[in-house]
């Protein structure tokens, strides 16, 4: 992965964190947080990537040390 989409990525992250604000949920806290969830959306998107688990198998992959935690399977 290149380093502007690493630099868009990391941006990214930081405004929805910023934007949404505290964490809201109840018990178990998630693996995946909502900000986390976005980026890896948004990335999925401009890297045309139209199967789920091919997206994972890229993003487990190259994406990894970006994300402390990516499910293994679509779901």
């Amino acid at each position: 992965m290149t380093t502007d989409m690493e630099a868009l990525l990391t941006a990214l992250y930081v405004k929805v964190d910023d934007e949404i604000g505290g964490t809201r949920w109840m018990g178990t806290p998630p693996l995946l947080s909502d900000s986390e969830l976005v980026c890896l959306s948004v990335a999925q998107a401009l890297l045309g990537y139209h199967s789920e688990a091919r997206w994972l198998r890229y993003a487990n992959k190259h994406l990894s040390g970006m994300f402390p935690y990516l499910p293994l399977r679509p779901g």
